[in-house]
């Protein structure tokens, strides 16, 4: 397995990363790339150049799986990645959340929420007397406060 991450930045970062790569090294102004993480593992700075942008690391809502070919025939799979790096321009505010709400791509737009079954909410008591319960039946015993109905 490779290790892999998606870094998601906006248009004019991209045009220049894309210029950086395609490129000679010689012929372009923006001659090193960077990444800095804070302390906390979840912030740090995104360096293209001399420009410098905040970045964020984001847990994706689903894990996504990524594929390489050698021949445009089979796929292999690489990598499970379930992180993004996102990096803003410095205007846009860093992501307080550490899960980022939306997938990749547009269909996945609020998938915690449309796509994924809700926790059920639960009374701690109810769950605390069936779990008594249950210990109860394990040991030999039986369930309190039921009442037995015979159809016979």
């Amino acid at each position: 397995m490779e290790e892999q991450f998606i870094l998601r930045v906006p248009p004019s970062v991209a045009e220049r990363i894309e210029r950086l790569l395609n490129e000679a090294p010689s012929s372009s102004e923006d001659k090193s790339l960077d990444l800095i993480f804070s302390e906390d593992g979840r912030t740090g700075t995104f360096a293209i150049g001399d420009d410098r942008f905040s970045a964020s690391l984001l847990d994706l809502p689903t894990v996504v799986e990524s594929y390489k070919t050698y021949d445009d025939n089979v796929l292999i799979k690489t990598s499970d990645i379930g992180q993004m790096i996102m990096v803003k321009e410095e205007g846009d505010g860093v992501p307080e959340a550490v899960e980022y709400r939306h997938g990749l791509t547009p269909p996945m737009r609020d998938a915690r929420r449309r796509r994924f079954r809700r926790e059920p909410d639960l009374n701690p008591d109810v769950v605390r007397r069936v779990e008594k319960d249950l210990q109860n039946i394990m040991a030999g015993g039986t369930a309190e406060n039921i009442d037995i109905l015979s159809l016979c």
